[in-house]
């Protein structure tokens, strides 16, 4: 069951200030904090203090803003749209506070959250577009931090592109059918000619870019991008991927792909579930190859979303044959191999300088056959091997690689569930591995890794695969006396 989401106890809304009474109370550093914050609005702002400090009252002189040099009483808050109670002392903020609250005026009193009404956010602002973040007043200091973060991804002219959106917003609704059409032109408006004219500083050619876009007579072409989805953590996912998801129409998702990252997607994108989980796949192959097609060929952007990487293990050579046979545009985004992932959660160096220089993925399948595969010698060789799927040929890996010659010493790591949270890693030797088979309580994704290097893995928090072999002894044991 999906952990249910957090709820807030205040809720972010944008409120109408163009011309409206702000009022704040107060002279000193945190009045003039808020003073600069309301700056960047149209909203009309009204000062109250009789002893304002020298750089603020510089500063209100400045930029026009209306100044009452008088001790604070409680007319001085009526017919604004908010208030801002930052006086520094807690006895006259706690008095502008209920005086707001008596005349139904919504006050933010600095630094006491106990009389604020409302929050004000970090912003970013590219006006008209605004992000505001806010913590309830929890954590001023981490909203700062959201907010650089957030501010250094966006282009400067981001702004001027939404204005621009704004006057073109009509005229798009009149001519475009809504649905795939109208998001079409969109995302080329914001992401291609039109963008791209701004960033160089020419509006002109933005808006002639625009409306070229929207006047186009283009018959629609679908795309399918194969994605990664990284071995299961949300926060896994590269930033290619993430953008992909925003700007599908349809995600064919995979079984091993998590509910939490399948909602990183635009919301009213269709999901459709393909299946490929061991002993139940919902579609074949082949089908799911006729259905990329087929959603291509209506125009739509599909995104087909695969378990870590697309190109390991992940049957995309078949799905990139089908899209090239059929004429249908494609791309691949790579995602983070489980692999990587369950190296990551030991602290396991798959190369190490004098020990190993090379590394195997594998699904271990191909050890049921009589020869022993390539990849086997390469680990009697040195190499490090991660096998993928390898709960149920655990056995066969260890019995066929120590029949080949590596050592039954040679140390194993193994995760279930690699990169999440409820993750469960073993480890021990090649001789411990074959336990792992019974070890029916495993229901996730198993990676196994085998090599010299394991042994510079970091154990804390892994079980003993020991261990579990000997409590399958002592049940078989027990069954034979029952």
């Amino acid at each position: 069951m999906t952990k249910p989401s957090a709820k807030l106890n205040t809720f972010p809304v944008f409120m109408r200030v163009e011309g409206q009474a702000v009022v704040i109370i107060g002279g000193g550093e945190e009045a003039f904090a808020k003073a600069r914050l309301m700056a960047q609005s149209s909203a009309r702002l009204l000062v109250v203090s009789d002893r304002p400090e020298a750089d603020f009252a510089a500063w209100i002189a400045q930029n026009g803003v209306s100044h009452i040099n008088a001790p604070y009483r409680a007319g001085h808050v009526a017919g604004a749209v908010m208030v801002f109670a930052a006086t520094g002392d807690v006895v006259q903020d706690r008095t502008v506070s209920n005086d707001a609250r008596r005349l139904g005026v919504p006050v933010n009193a600095v630094d006491r959250p106990e009389l604020c009404d409302f929050f004000t956010p970090a912003l970013v602002n590219r006006a008209p577009l605004a992000i505001a973040i806010g913590t309830e007043g929890a954590g001023p200091v981490l909203a700062q931090m959201v907010r650089a973060k957030i501010d250094r991804l966006l282009s400067p002219s981001l702004g001027q592109l939404a204005g621009l959106a704004s006057s073109f917003r009509e005229t798009a609704e009149a001519l475009l059918p809504k649905g795939t059409a109208r998001r079409r032109f969109w995302r080329e408006f914001f992401a291609g000619a039109p963008a791209r004219a701004l960033e160089r500083g020419e509006p002109e050619n933005a808006r002639r870019a625009a409306a070229e876009l929207l006047h186009a007579d283009k018959a629609e072409t679908g795309h399918v991008a194969l994605v990664g989805a990284g071995p299961g953590a949300e926060d896994l996912l590269t930033l290619r991927a993430h953008r992909h998801l925003m700007e599908a129409d349809v995600i064919a998702y995979d079984a091993l792909v998590p509910e939490a990252v399948i909602a990183m997607g635009r919301r009213d994108a269709e999901r459709l579930p393909v299946g490929k989980r061991k002993g139940c796949h919902s579609k074949s192959q082949a089908e799911i190859n006729v259905l990329l097609v087929k959603l291509a060929r209506q125009g739509k952007r599909v995104v087909r979303l695969k378990s870590g990487d697309p190109l390991v293990f992940g049957r995309a050579g078949e799905e990139m044959q089908a899209l090239r046979d059929a004429g249908i545009s494609y791309e691949v985004v790579p995602g983070v191999t489980s692999a990587f992932a369950a190296a990551a959660d030991f602290e396991l160096p798959l190369t190490l300088r004098g020990v190993t220089s090379s590394m195997v993925f594998t699904t271990g399948h191909d050890l049921k056959g009589k020869s022993l595969p390539d990849w086997a010698k390469l680990a009697i060789s040195g190499a490090t091997v991660a096998v993928y799927m390898g709960r149920s040929v655990a056995a066969d890996v260890a019995t066929r690689l120590i029949e080949a010659g590596l050592a039954p010493d040679t140390a194993v790591a193994v995760v279930e569930n690699a990169s999440l949270a409820g993750r469960r890693k073993f480890h021990g030797t090649l001789a411990d591995l074959s336990s792992l088979e019974a070890h029916t309580d495993l229901t996730g994704p198993v990676m196994t890794i085998i090599g010299d290097a394991v042994a510079g893995a970091n154990f804390t928090g892994s079980e003993p695969l020991a261990g579990q072999r000997a409590k399958a002894a002592n049940r078989s044991f027990e069954d034979s006396l029952t």
